[in-house]
């Protein structure tokens, strides 16, 4: 990307052209908006998903609405999280590398 380019249009034409999303989980993942939004977009677009659980069991994970986002998207994170914790994928604890 170079300056001046716009941040969500470039993330999401990457993501409408990949063939795997790579989610790498962590226990402040659910906090951000680019990380939730690039899941929902990942699963809406029916990508295969390969999940990384850093430092975080699946069932651990949660969205949580702080007023902030609209209705809308804090439903397609959740659906896009149900999603993703029922999908196999990796563990990485990083007290034992």
């Amino acid at each position: 990307m170079k300056p001046g380019d716009k941040l969500f249009d470039n993330i999401n034409s990457a993501i409408r052209k990949c063939k795997v999303g790579v989610t790498v989980f962590s226990p402040r993942y659910c906090e951000s908006y680019f990380c939730l939004h690039e899941l929902a977009l990942i699963m809406e677009s029916k990508k295969k998903v390969i999940p990384i659980f850093c430092d975080i069991k699946p069932s651990q994970l949660r969205v949580v609405n702080d007023g902030k986002c609209p209705m809308e998207d804090i439903r397609r994170f959740r659906w896009a999280l149900e999603e993703a914790k029922y999908t196999v994928g990796l563990t990485f604890d990083s007290l034992k590398g």
